[in-house]
């Protein structure tokens, strides 16, 4: 060593290599490679790997071809990887090759340096004597082209589990609480941003609360594209060449000992390392995710514009101060932010959908756009579980409802008239919502006034409970 460096060699020659670093000679190579985004493979990621790699050096050791030493070290090496005690020797880009080959040898440097300290034989002792060898023994019966999707399944699959539902589960709760608390309230309802008829505030939060709900189910309908096809096994082109024909069952055992989901190997091992439709349709559903929340966050800040010149029949919780030269001003920033992560998440579906299609990504035997479709990937499903549990945290948990501004609103509302068109006739109502507007006047106040019908028909005809309640 010299300068803080030593020397490894691959395959194309030597490489210098920090010599504090874990890895070595391919993974420093693909460093000087690749200075593109300066952000490397998502750490969800990288901790996958561990997993990955622990479950294939089991896997190895129960078929015999791996022996006993070697596989403990190589597992308690991957293991450390998995809970990221090690993601500072990770420093591959995301924009690299397209089949995460550089994050692989990555993984397999890293554990087999991991491996000799713990065997005692120390840094980039690979050619030595006993020692565990990246390529032999950590990827054996490996390939790039099935160990870094395989990567991708593993990771997706458990922050949807771990994180995405979770937090979606805990927005329909807290939205479902509130369509209980204010079941009793009636506002006016609103169509084509134009005054409609009257709906209770429960009913709205409940259907919010049904999106959030169908959301949960949507990411278990993307997780369960990403449990059913692994590519583990099919080694290099799908085939399964220099792989044992039990070792992808082993690893799905394992994965699932480890994890406690539910892998399966794939059915057709072509198609899943030729394609990526399995995470396509997967983001497709993230994307819905999306769209449902887009239109839970931007109708309460409508609902909540104001406070005196617009709608205002919800009081947001006050955050922080929305202006550096209005006083007082108090915006709808969680809101907001939800509606950039939507923007994010919806823009990441299009670079996924690339990512899969044929001719860009998708090529023959292999796709080759695999980085950046997990770095999309699991930055949608990030951005979704926590802006859903900072919704909760920041915004519902102190939402209040304007009682008076919601009846003040409905007494104003022309559509009121829409009760009385069974007991006058549609074009004697539309006249009176038409003269009511011209005249200034409510429609309870003109019935009144024209007497159109007896006071207590009409009182009960304009009752706005009851107009929410109509089968009741």
């Amino acid at each position: 060593m010299s300068d803080g460096y030593r020397i490894e060699k691959d395959t194309m020659g030597e490489m210098r290599v920090p010599e504090s670093a874990l890895y070595g000679a391919s993974t420093a190579r693909a460093v000087d490679n690749f200075p593109i985004a300066h952000e490397p493979v998502p750490a969800v990621v990288i901790h996958a790997f561990g997993r990955l790699k622990a479950a294939c050096a089991e896997a190895n050791l129960a078929l015999g071809k791996l022996d006993e030493r070697r596989a403990a070290a190589i597992v308690e090496a991957a293991n450390e990887v998995a809970s990221g005690e090690h993601d500072d020797h990770f420093p591959v880009d995301v924009y690299q090759t397209g089949s995460g080959t550089s994050t692989n040898m990555n993984a397999n440097e890293v554990i087999a340096n991991l491996a000799n300290q713990k065997l005692g034989l120390g840094l980039g002792a690979k050619g030595a004597e006993d020692a565990v060898h990246p390529n032999d023994h950590v990827n054996d019966g490996q390939s790039s082209n099935d160990t870094f999707p395989t990567a991708m399944h593993i990771a997706a699959a458990c922050e949807i589990h771990g994180s995405l539902i979770p937090a979606l589960d805990r927005l329909c709760e807290a939205l479902d609480a509130k369509a209980e608390a204010w079941d009793a309230i009636v506002k006016i309802g609103r169509t084509h941003l134009m005054d409609a008829t009257p709906i209770r505030v429960g009913q709205v939060f409940g259907g919010y609360a049904a999106q959030a709900r169908f959301s949960a189910t949507r990411a278990g309908r993307a997780l369960a594209r990403l449990l059913e096809n692994l590519p583990i096994g099919g080694t290099a082109v799908g085939t399964g060449i220099n792989t044992h024909p039990e070792f992808a069952a082993k690893v799905c055992d394992s994965l699932h000992a480890a994890t406690g989901l539910d892998f399966e190997e794939a059915a057709n091992h072509p198609e899943a390392q030729a394609a990526k439709d399995s995470f396509v349709e997967a983001h497709g559903e993230l994307k819905a995710i999306a769209v449902a929340l887009s239109k839970i966050a931007n109708d309460i800040r409508l609902l909540g514009s104001g406070p005196r010149c617009s709608i205002f029949e919800l009081t947001l919780p006050a955050t922080q101060p929305g202006s550096s030269i209005m006083p007082g001003k108090v915006n709808p920033v969680i809101c907001e932010s939800m509606m950039q992560v939507v923007c994010r998440v919806v823009g990441n579906d299009s670079a996924v959908t690339m990512a899969g299609m044929g001719g860009v990504g998708s090529l023959f035997e292999l796709n080759v756009a695999m980085p950046v479709m997990i770095d999309a990937f699991m930055e949608s499903v990030k951005l979704l579980a926590n802006a859903s549990n900072v919704f909760v945290d920041k915004l519902l948990d102190g939402l209040e409802v304007n009682e008076e501004r919601c009846r003040e609103l409905i007494d104003q509302s022309l559509m009121m008239v829409t009760s009385l068109a069974p007991l006058v006739g549609y074009e004697k109502s539309a006249a009176l919502a038409k003269e009511a507007f011209a005249s200034g006047k409510t429609i309870r106040e003109l019935c009144l006034e024209q007497k159109v019908l007896p006071p207590e028909e009409l009182e009960a005809a304009l009752e706005p409970t009851s107009m929410t309640r109509p089968h009741a």
